[in-house]
């Protein structure tokens, strides 16, 4: 591995204003506030039909200053997206209904659609940030005391001997992931309303944020069930060798002669013997030595984090506000990190094809009922930290009313409704929790940018690739792709790559809601014939990968994938290259996904 070693700030900060949400309206006015300005048409903002009798053709920096700064003009694309209302998840006990979203075989499901909350006739609070002085320490997993495993093990036992009817139930927690992300509520509150519209918090920005808060509930309730008001949730911590294994404390079925409150049924035995996760999992396991799989994760992890994640969009996912249906958003995205680590450790400790949906962890209906799902999302959590916390230009969180008033409701660890909003999750210090970091050699992802390709391994080729003009669209992936996409600029120099990132982009990704998805994307693999490259070479850009979700109803869901290229091209020796051929590997679940649209962008860093 090359020693790329990246900056990594030690303080967390929120540096966003508060915003005004905005008024409720039924016109479909947005203003997306995650990518530059459009290079052709930045300064004219072209209203749909129905928008012209209110406004004119305006000029959208006058239009902002109007607006009271929404959004930071220098990240405006377009006025339709951060003007349209936030989602809003309504009253929880009131307009949650039976989940029906991403569960292919209902008949044989293992855990219930039933995924309402019980309702305690409470109305809902605005969250209070926590007042004690106590920040609460997560620990690695892997690495706990006896006293912090014994207190977490305890406190697993005494939620899952809570009435499954009990907010704070093990059951009840488990549910929320299904509510929210199988179709359990709609956006009756969001904007005008939307009641035929679900809520749906993956593939888009309100990833991040929903879990945090999810985490951050989960773990005052377990606190508060042992009385410790220091508790704290251990994280799976698969970035370092040391902590790729599951935990010791989950393996085991029985402790002392008794049940462990932390194991699960349904997780692929198979993958427990083993251990070591593969953090690019694609539904087969690979016949690699350990020590290349451990390599493979921290390059895996080094690309979600920086190659991939290199602006708001990439690394969050692309805006969802009111009105967007999750099946057919206006221009979905799905983050780096969870497309890629996070997506391939469910499907890996899931028990899949043992189970009928790939239950527990293979499907978020059922990912709650493990435990492992908690200390997994807390790595994820972390990760947003860390990516964060690098320093890097460009790695800000969104910054306008779309996303930072969208909100949520839950029971807190004093079985109050609350409602919290993405703004309030930013900072750390504020919810009294942290990460500790122990590690004997910290953050080694941050030196497994992969190796430069060596040019004596390398020959042009002579195969006849079409062009994206050349190919007509949407192209159907049950076989391999290859395609040569235009670059917008060649050879630019170090000041010009810091003032944009070269990304490409796969859009308007069509798939099967029901099913387990994941191709690869490789760019400008010349190597010789005989010689294949794989997810720990420099052409691997990343993959696509969905877990079961979406509208039944409709089948089929939309996204699209962003992959940064600037390293790549530079450690592909192709810097110089008017064309990139980009490669579309199909793994699983790709005999009926489209892909709309490919193309390659300069997005410029804040």
């Amino acid at each position: 591995m090359s020693s790329s070693i990246l900056p990594l700030t030690t303080t967390f900060t929120n540096t966003h204003r508060p915003f005004k949400a905005r008024t409720n309206q039924t016109h479909g006015f947005r203003v997306t506030c995650n990518a530059a300005p459009d290079a052709h048409n930045d300064n004219k903002l072209i209203l749909p039909e129905s928008q012209k009798l209110i406004l004119p053709n305006v000029d959208r920096r006058n239009l902002l200053v109007g607006l009271g700064g929404l959004c930071t003009a220098a990240n405006l694309t377009s006025l339709p997206s951060a003007m349209a209302a936030p989602i809003t998840v309504p009253d929880i006990t009131s307009t949650c209904k039976d989940a029906s979203a991403g569960i292919r075989n209902k008949e044989d499901a293992v855990r219930t659609l039933k995924c309402c909350p019980p309702s305690l006739g409470k109305t809902i609070k605005p969250f209070v940030f926590p007042t004690e002085e106590t920040v609460r320490m997560r620990w690695p997993a892997h690495n706990g005391t006896k006293e912090q495993v014994d207190k977490y093990r305890a406190a697993i036992k005494a939620m899952r001997a809570l009435p499954d009817d009990h907010p704070h139930s093990f059951v009840s927690q488990a549910k929320i992931h299904c509510a929210y992300c199988n179709g359990g509520y709609s956006q009756v509150d969001s904007g005008a309303g939307f009641p035929n519209i679900d809520i749906q918090i993956h593939n888009s920005w309100l990833f991040y944020p929903f879990h945090r808060w999810y985490l951050y509930f989960y773990e005052r309730i377990l606190g508060k069930l042992i009385n410790d008001p220091t508790f704290a949730l251990p994280f799976w911590k698969w970035d370092e060798p040391d902590g790729m294994p599951i935990a010791e404390m989950f393996v085991p079925e029985t402790i002392d002669g008794q049940p462990n409150p932390l194991y699960d049924v349904y997780r692929k035995a198979t993958h427990i013997e083993k251990r070591i996760v593969d953090l690019d999992y694609d539904g087969k396991d690979k016949d690699i030595p350990d020590k290349t799989q451990i390599d493979c994760n921290l390059s895996t992890v080094y690309r979600d984090l920086v190659r991939n994640g290199g602006d708001t969009t990439s690394f969050f996912g692309g805006d969802y506000v009111a009105g967007d249906s999750p099946v057919a958003n206006n221009d979905p995205s799905v983050g780096s990190v969870e497309s890629g680590s996070h997506t391939a450790v469910h499907r890996w400790v899931g028990d899949t094809p043992g189970q009928p949906n790939g239950e527990d962890m293979g499907n978020f209906y059922s990912a709650g009922y493990d435990p492992v799902f908690y200390v997994h999302h807390a790595n994820v959590d972390r990760m947003w930290k860390l990516w964060k916390d690098l320093g890097i230009p460009g790695h800000v969180e969104p910054n306008c009313s779309g996303w930072l008033n969208a909100s949520y409701v839950f029971y807190d660890e004093n079985e109050d409704l609350v409602r919290v909003y993405n703004k309030d999750s930013v900072n750390l210090d504020n919810l009294k929790f942290n990460y500790i970091e122990n590690s004997t050699e910290a953050f080694p992802w941050r030196k497994s940018r992969p190796a430069r390709r060596s040019k004596s391994s390398q020959v042009e080729s002579t195969e006849l690739v079409k062009t994206v003009d050349e190919t007509k669209f949407p192209v159907r992936l049950n076989n391999i792709l290859k395609i040569r996409v235009k670059r917008p600029v060649v050879n630019r120099t170090e000041a010009e790559k810091a003032k944009a990132n070269e990304v490409l982009l796969i859009k308007k990704v069509k798939y099967d809601s029901g099913k387990y998805v994941k191709f690869d994307v490789f760019v400008n693999d010349k190597l010789k014939d005989g010689v294949f490259t794989t997810p720990c070479d420099p052409e691997y850009a990343g993959g696509f990968a969905q877990i079961p979700h979406g509208n039944m109803k409709s089948m089929f869901m939309s996204s699209s994938a962003r992959f940064g290229l600037t390293e790549l091209l530079e450690d592909t020796n192709t810097d110089g290259d008017e064309y990139a051929t980009v490669t579309l590997v199909p793994r699983t679940g790709c005999d009926d996904l489209t892909v709309g649209e490919i193309k390659i962008e300069l997005v410029p860093i804040p």
